[in-house]
């Protein structure tokens, strides 16, 4: 590599993650994703814990079967992963941590999907916001997200829907059924910024999100019926507040990449892999006394949107349509709840904040 020469930002797909690195920006400069398959909570209007994850959701380069999917997917490139319909899943972020400082790099994700942001309700656009809300979460003191902000300390749940039927967070928001999928940025914070911050940290623990292993229970196409994913039952789980300036993110770094989301069927056709077993319903792994969790942070959560609270979740529509999308939707109560806390760093001073 000649001198003056950046290195370049890449994406690699590392056992089923989503690997984003920038080594022009620091050597620690990573943040993987995976998407966990997970139980899909019942869609009543109570609020229910976190569920656990039950795996990595397959994910396989776009690229690698080009002659298989449709041209838009092709011209997005990224990758795929397949869905049953109406299953849930939620978004895991894992950050790299320097050996040297001993703390996680920090990062800023947004997250869409069908091109709506999940924590604004805002379209996507390049650049991060906090006018009028914030949209988009920090790694690490944001671990996982699990669904659309619809409230201070509530998300709903991302489940997954067919485009064309309404139920989408695309179609609710902008009216179309254009773009499905994931949309995912990451951009990371300055390596001045990270090394003024952090000069030395004892070891930082990331708060663990137990896995719990699910319970017993090739064509070529050119054309996908596409899915997009839809706001479902309604969940514990607070979006943090970023506690850096703006000017501290590397916006000049972004990286971006589109995940799309394949029926089990078309999955089965693009790969020739038949698609994961079916996971078990919420009622089965409770009735099994297995974990639920509570994750507590004491960092600020950002409100909800309004864009997003306005929404019809997937059960609500399918009433006012007189059928049934989401089986299995009997509400229960979690018997096995697990508190998880995240404290502040040792080190680190909490910012005198006055009252107005």
């Amino acid at each position: 590599m000649a001198i003056g020469e950046k290195n370049p930002v890449m994406i690699e797909l590392k056992e089923q993650a989503l690997a984003f690195s920038f080594p022009d920006i620091h050597p620690s400069a990573k943040v993987q994703i995976t998407f966990q398959r997970t139980l899909r909570i019942p869609d009543d209007g109570k609020d229910y814990p976190l569920p656990p994850g039950l795996g990595n959701f397959p994910l396989v380069h776009v690229d690698d079967y080009a002659k298989h999917v449709p041209a838009s997917w092709s011209e997005h490139g990224g990758v795929i992963l397949p869905m049953y319909q109406s299953e849930a899943l939620w978004i895991n972020f894992r950050g790299h941590s320097d050996e040297e400082r001993q703390v996680t790099y920090p990062f800023a994700l947004k997250i869409a999907t069908g091109k709506i942001n999940a924590v604004s309700g805002q379209s996507w656009e390049p650049g991060l916001h906090r006018s009028p809300r914030q949209d988009y979460v920090v790694v690490p003191i944001q671990p996982w997200i699990d669904g659309y902000c619809v409230d201070k300390g509530v998300i709903r749940q991302f489940v997954a829907m067919p485009l064309g039927e309404g139920y989408t967070a695309e179609e609710q928001v902008s009216g179309k059924a254009e773009h499905g999928g994931i949309q995912i940025m990451a951009i990371p914070i300055k390596r001045n910024v990270f090394e003024s911050k952090f000069p030395v940290k004892p070891r930082m623990q990331e708060a663990p999100r137990y896995c719990v292993h699910a319970m017993p229970r090739a064509m070529f196409v050119t054309e996908c019926q596409g899915m997009g994913l839809a706001p479902g039952g309604r969940m514990k789980q607070e979006i943090l507040e970023d506690k850096y300036d703006l000017e501290d993110w590397d916006l000049e770094s972004k990286s971006r990449c589109f995940v799309h989301i394949a029926n089990s069927q078309d999955w089965h056709r693009i790969t020739g892999e038949k698609p994961p077993t079916t996971p078990p319903t919420a009622a089965e792994y409770n009735r099994q006394g297995l974990p639920w969790f509570d994750y507590y942070s004491d960092a600020k959560p950002v409100a909800g949107s309004e864009l997003l609270g306005a929404m019809q979740s997937v059960e609500e529509m399918g009433k006012a349509k007189g059928s049934s999308p989401l089986p299995e939707n009997q509400s229960f109560s979690p018997l096995n709840i697990l508190n998880i806390f995240r404290k502040r760093p040792t080190n680190q001073v909490q910012e005198w904040e006055d009252s107005p």
